[in-house]
């Protein structure tokens, strides 16, 4: 896609379809990552759960990133948008494997589900894309249908309610920021530079940790069920990751946002099969009011791919 500032330009069909199957792709295989985590962190803290993620996620990207020689392409300037990328994705994981151990997947993700309309309104403003009033009413069905799926009860779970808030906060400006450097930066490039940033971010909270004790941080050796456990999770971040800059790079960021749904879908499916935690009716009455949503986009964004749609530089987001 060719991209100017303050330019607009057609989005092609081809590429449009190839930006909503790796996002399609992405949401179904990213709540296996908390899957993983919510086993983890039976046993392991959260803090301790986000930094093994990193980890694994380097040493995933690490042969490829050989394999491309994408090393002498690497600037301060960008490793700073990636540092940036990796603090917001730090505090986003240990908000939400934080929730997990003591809400169901299901239910935690629901709350999270206030993300695309956060992602939709951050994008209107600093990226300046055009959202017309049909996407911003999916979101919103989007959004009711996944308040249903919750019920939430803050007389069950508290203030640590408010945690999956925080972590669809992160990701909503990590988004953002994917969406305006995919555009120039390799998707395995991306993916080991954020990992990177990670590391250290994750090493440093568990030192916290070990210093004040926090249940939260403070480290602890996991058994080999607890590795396997923390290896799924690094595994499918680093899939899902991939599959969302493809996305992200093919497709403006407020077009995707209300596909997101579907991974309350699959979180559900997954929740079931691993926890047995079935929905109730008003649970699957929810789940599909966010299909017929994200159906809806489908349908109308493929029927109106040749129309203009707003662009950014890709320094927009740079420091």
């Amino acid at each position: 896609m060719n991209t100017s500032s303050g330019s607009s330009v057609r989005l092609p069909q081809s590429e449009l379809t190839f930006g909503l199957l790796m996002m399609f792709l992405s949401v179904i295989l990213s709540p296996l990552i908390d899957i993983f985590s919510k086993l983890a962190a039976a046993t392991v803290p959260p803090g301790e759960v986000t930094a093994a993620r990193f980890v694994f996620q380097a040493l995933f990207a690490l042969p490829m990133m050989a394999m491309r020689r994408q090393w002498g392409v690497w600037t301060w300037r960008r490793s700073g948008v990636h540092a940036i990328r990796a603090a917001v994705l730090t505090l986003s994981m240990v908000s939400f494997v934080t929730t997990l151990q003591v809400m169901e997947v299901a239910d935690a993700i629901a709350i999270f589900f206030v993300e695309p309309i956060m992602l939709t309104i951050l994008s209107s403003i600093f990226l300046k894309e055009t959202i017309g009033w049909r996407r911003y009413t999916a979101c919103a069905v989007g959004f009711f249908g996944a308040m249903l799926i919750i019920q939430p009860s803050f007389q069950e779970v508290g203030f640590i309610a408010l945690l999956p808030v925080v972590a669809a906060l992160c990701i909503a400006v990590y988004v953002m920021i994917t969406r305006v450097v995919s555009h120039s930066e390799d998707a395995w490039s991306m993916q080991f530079q954020t990992a990177l940033w990670g590391i250290g971010f994750g090493l440093a909270l568990l030192a916290v940790g070990r210093a004040t004790g926090s249940a939260i941080l403070d480290p602890v050796m996991p058994d080999p069920t607890a590795m396997l456990h923390l290896f799924g999770v690094g595994a499918t971040a680093a899939a899902a990751g991939i599959l969302t800059v493809y996305a992200y790079r093919a497709v403006p960021a407020s077009t995707l946002a209300p596909l997101q749904y579907f991974e309350i879908v699959s979180a559900t499916i997954f929740g079931w099969l691993v926890f047995r935690n079935f929905p109730d009716a008003i649970k699957w009455l929810g789940i599909l009011i966010i299909i017929g949503s994200g159906l809806y986009i489908l349908w109308r964004e493929r029927r109106f791919a040749s129309k203009p749609v707003s662009d950014t530089s890709e320094t927009a987001f740079t420091p």
